[in-house]
C-alpha cells in the first residue's frame, strides 16, 4: 500500500513488474527483484537516487552509508502481521503450523526492536514510522506526514485516496 501511495503522490518507484498483483495484494507489488541482492549487490543504488523503493526491514543494514536514506517504515498490528501471512500461506498450500504464532510474534517483536535501534543510530538514514492500522483509519493525516518527510512536494489527497479500506482484510 506505501508504494502505491507514494507512486500517487508523484514519487516514481524503482521496480522491475516480475512479482505482479494476486489475491493476497490486488494492487500489485511493487518491487525490485535485485533488491533481495543487496549484502552483495548495490549497483542498483544509483538508479534508486529520487525514487522510492520497498525493502523489507531485514535489509535495511546492507545499505552502504555512501548515500543518505529516507525511509518509511511501516508498523502494524502484529496480530494482523500473522493473521496475513498465515493467509498467504494457505492460498500457497503450504504448512501455516511450523512456527506457534506466540514465538513468532516473539522473534517478529526482538527483530524490529533491533532494527529499529540501528536505525536511530545511523547518521545517513532519517526515519518515520507510520502505523498501517492508523492509515487505514484516518489516510489524510498519515499522508501530510509522509508528504512532509519526503519534502512536501508530493500529492497528499491522493496519496490518502489510495488507501482501500475493502483491502483490510486481516483486522483485529
Amino acid at each position: 500500500m506505501m508504494m502505491q501511495m507514494l507512486a500517487a503522490g508523484g514519487l516514481d518507484p524503482l521496480t522491475d513488474n516480475i512479482r505482479i498483483a494476486d489475491e493476497d495484494n490486488p494492487g500489485g507489488y511493487f518491487e525490485l527483484e535485485r533488491v533481495k541482492q543487496l549484502e552483495t549487490d548495490k549497483a542498483w543504488l544509483e538508479e534508486a537516487k529520487g525514487r522510492a523503493v520497498k525493502l523489507i526491514s531485514a535489509l535495511l543494514k546492507h545499505l552502504p552509508q555512501t548515500y543518505s536514506y529516507k525511509v518509511i517504515f511501516m508498523r502494524r498490528a502484529m496480530q494482523e502481521i500473522l493473521k496475513s501471512q498465515r493467509q498467504m500461506l494457505i492460498r500457497r498450500g503450504e504448512p501455516t503450523d511450523n512456527v506457534p504464532d506466540e514465538k513468532m510474534a516473539a522473534m517478529f517483536e526482538k527483530h524490529l526492536a533491533q532494527v529499529e535501534s540501528w536505525l536511530a543510530a545511523q547518521p545517513n538514514i532519517d526515519t518515520i514510522y507510520i502505523s498501517y492500522n492508523e492509515v487505514m483509519k484516518d489516510p489524510g493525516p498519515n499522508s501530510e506526514r509522509i508528504n512532509q518527510f519526503l519534502g512536501g512536494s508530493l500529492n497528499a489527497r491522493a496519496m490518502a485516496e489510495v488507501a482501500d479500506r475493502a483491502l483490510y482484510r486481516q483486522r483485529q
